[in-house]
Order: structure tokens, then sequence, then C-alpha cells
């Protein structure tokens, strides 16, 4: 499974009435820490993790960013059952990744 491009459109279809748990990584072209993390959560997506990836460009959709209190990128929050479970702000290692997700 690839990650999912999530825009404002199909945010509740494919994050908040998902049946499986969502990791959603908000983030930006011109960030940094953004640009480091995706090769990780590229690999994660790739082994079928049984939860999906998501990402929302912050300067495409301020709105999400907005509604969502994303303040800082990257911002990795996991959503199950419709509802935010966890959140992380910053570069973390892949197994942090995995630990939110899963732990």
């Amino acid at each position: 499974m690839s990650i999912i491009e999530v825009t404002k459109a199909n945010f509740e279809s494919e994050v908040l009435k998902s049946e499986v748990p969502v990791l959603v990584d908000f983030n930006a072209g011109w960030c940094g820490p953004c640009r480091a993390m995706k090769p990780m959560l590229d690999e994660l997506a790739a082994s079928d993790p049984g939860y999906k990836i998501a990402s929302v460009d912050i300067d495409e959709e301020d709105e999400l960013a907005e509604e969502y209190e994303v303040s800082s990128i990257p911002c990795l929050v996991v959503f199950k059952g419709g509802a935010e479970a966890k959140r992380s702000v910053g570069l973390i290692p892949k197994d942090a990744i995995v630990e939110l997700v899963e732990g």
C-alpha cells in the first residue's frame, strides 16, 4: 500500500470513517524534517502494516491543519475509530513511528 494523499474532500472517508487505524502525516514540501521522515513513512506504507498512512500538505490544506490544531510540523496524528488517539510533533525515528501507531 502507498501513502494516501488526503484533502478536505476525502479526509472523512479516508481517515475518520476508516475501518483500520490511520497515521496522518501533516507536512509541507519546504520542511526539512518532513522530507527526512517521508522515506520512513514510504517504507512503512509499502510493508502493508495493517493501518493506513495518509499525508496532508498543510500549505494546500490549511483548513485541516487549523481544524486539528497543527502548529508545528512534521506532526503525526493517529486516528482510531474516527477520533484522534495519539500525536507526535517533530522528526522521530522509524521505530518511534511504529510505536506511536501500534503501541
